[in-house]
């Protein structure tokens, strides 16, 4: 029995997501140690991730993209931002985008070891 989800639960959803990093190992490592997500090492150049309800993969690559320059930005929801914030630095992180609020939330961006920005975001307010 698989525990892939129902065909029809999947049908026109996103199903993976692939990120580029300069160093898979260390992307793992960070998502492990701020997230707890689970992976699955495919070699030197490839770790799939399991956050428990998404999954995807980092391949050795240089990230080329910035949600500056207009790529998307892939946002993680949690709770309470300040452990989540204190957690991304302790593991390396980089705050490219300090919390701020906005209407519903607040959140702050990040990059990661392997050089991928995303953002966590919590419908607490930034104060």
């Amino acid at each position: 029995m698989s525990d892939a989800p129902p065909v029809a639960v999947r049908e026109r959803r996103l199903d993976y997501v692939e990120f580029a990093s300069r160093d898979p190992a260390a992307s793992r490592r960070f998502f492990e140690q701020v997230f707890g997500w689970s992976f699955v090492d495919y070699g030197p150049d490839y770790t799939a991730f399991d956050d428990g309800r998404f999954q995807g993969g980092f391949f050795r690559a240089e990230p080329q993209s910035a949600s500056a320059g207009g790529a998307p930005l892939l946002v993680i929801y949690a709770d309470d931002l300040q452990p989540m914030l204190e957690a991304v630095l302790a593991q390396g992180g980089q705050i490219i985008k300090p919390v701020f609020a906005f209407p519903g939330g607040s959140r702050f961006q990040f990059v990661e070891p392997g050089g991928n920005e995303l953002a966590i975001w919590s419908e607490r307010d930034a104060a």
